[in-house]
């Protein structure tokens, strides 16, 4: 073992103060840090009111938001006639058309009426006198012939009864709502209904095969137009999706995001060669376009669209406003702060040979900052994109809007998962096409 005296002792805290002698931020800075880290987080709980919010959130409403996005439900109603008779009604713009005739929905012998609401461990069998409602391995008869629906036996914990009704919850499956005179069902499939083509269509209940046979060799439909623009005609307008203006909006927000950063990536690069010091030796000058350019950028670009939407009208024209202003500042900072930290020992160069300014930028300059123009003018167009989005919803145009009015009714949120999907794809889209030109633009390789 290597025994060291004093002396070596000395030399070696000499050559290396920072180890010997730290300072008390080197020595707890990270302990502070993870306890001021903690002390906020308990903050942030008390201001928040976290428990109690999260003790009276809705949380069922996640699942049943998530549910009818992927899903749809069909509402048949089943009254009940002082004769005894059942008449069966369907919402007004049924999924099933105007006519419907389910093969879920069966009419027995003795005048009941059984629908499966889950192929045959969930049924419903309704009568003039009683429904039975079979679900979790057993079946409960509500009798209705009195002045209020009554459960025969004992109510189980997915059967909840009120003054004039029972209701019945089968789950995802859907729901039954029984009373003395209907029973109201709810019943769930999985997918979008009518997506192609809606009730009002020649080709609405076709199977695939049939259409594919009309579309290519069958008779025409419509004497004045082929059955290939007829079905194109049914897509593009088919009036419970609306294909046609989705798509419309969904384009007005690209053309929104592209033409209001170019415009607005013209306008920043001129004025970040003023606001530069390095290049424009005027402090005032200098000064008065980057507050100009902090200007633009704090104002939100949600705030200039609501601005515009009201000196112009809703729009795309006020959506692509809005996205200029913002990228004009924001543009305008990055490529003025990009040009201060240039090299200048290749625009010194260029300028002893006695070349005019215009050269020496152009040589001197622009092979430094292309790059940072390049990397940063694509990745705003990309989130552009997805700003468009947004200031849709305050009626500067594009899908946001469509969007916004799906949500706000609450009842068409599988319209809301459609033009949701869309944008992912378009944000996606946009995301690997500006990756694949900023690579080819500066030279480098994607991996």
């Amino acid at each position: 073992m290597t025994v060291i005296d004093a002396n070596r002792m000395n030399e070696i805290e000499a050559r290396y103060p920072e180890y010997f002698h730290r300072s008390f931020r080197q020595r707890f800075g990270g302990l502070m840090i993870l306890i001021a880290t903690l002390l906020y987080s308990l903050y942030a709980v008390w201001f928040f009111d976290l428990p109690k919010l999260f003790a009276e959130a809705h949380w069922e409403r996640v699942g049943i938001y998530l549910s009818q996005w992927v899903s749809y439900d069909v509402q048949p109603e089943f009254r009940i006639e002082d004769d005894g008779s059942i008449d069966i009604r369907y919402p007004r713009f049924s999924p099933l058309g105007d006519n419907p005739h389910p093969d879920w929905l069966v009419n027995n012998p003795d005048g009941s009426i059984t629908v499966s609401i889950s192929g045959t461990s969930r049924t419903v069998t309704v009568s003039k006198s009683q429904t039975v409602v079979t679900a979790h391995g057993i079946s409960v008869p509500v009798n209705v012939s009195s002045g209020a629906p009554k459960v025969v036996g004992p109510v189980p914990d997915w059967m909840t009864v009120y003054d004039d009704n029972v209701l019945a919850d089968l789950g995802f499956a859907g729901n039954v709502s029984i009373s003395v005179d209907r029973v109201k069902i709810r019943k769930r499939f999985i997918g979008w209904a009518n997506f192609i083509f809606d009730t009002q269509s020649s080709f609405f209940d076709k199977p695939v095969g049939e259409v594919v046979g009309l579309i290519v060799s069958g008779p025409r439909i419509k004497p004045d137009q082929s059955n290939l623009s007829l079905a194109f005609d049914d897509i593009w307008n088919n009036s419970e999706w609306q294909h046609g203006d989705v798509w419309t909006k969904l384009f007005q927000t690209i053309v929104m995001a592209f033409l209001g950063t170019l415009l607005g990536s013209l306008t920043a690069f001129p004025l970040a060669f003023l606001a530069a010091r390095n290049i424009t030796p005027n402090r005032l000058l200098n000064q008065i376009l980057k507050r100009f350019f902090d200007f633009l950028r704090s104002v939100d670009m949600l705030i200039w669209a609501l601005f515009l939407t009201r000196a112009f009208g809703p729009g795309p024209l006020a959506g692509s406003g809005a996205i200029f202003l913002t990228e004009t500042g924001t543009l305008g900072k990055l490529y003025s702060e990009g040009l201060e930290n240039i090299d200048n020992k290749p625009r010194e160069g260029i300028k002893s040979t006695g070349a005019q300014p215009v050269l020496v930028q152009r040589y001197g300059i622009m092979p430094q900052i292309v790059p940072v123009i390049v990397s940063q003018t694509l990745y705003q167009w990309e989130s552009n994109v997805r700003g468009a989005t947004i200031i849709g919803a305050v009626g500067a145009g594009g899908i946001g809007l469509k969007l916004w009015e799906a949500m706000r009714t609450n009842a068409n949120w599988e319209n809301v998962a459609y033009m949701v999907i869309l944008i992912l794809i378009v944000v996606f889209i946009f995301d690997a096409a500006s990756n694949a030109l900023r690579h080819r633009l500066m030279g480098t390789k994607t991996h």
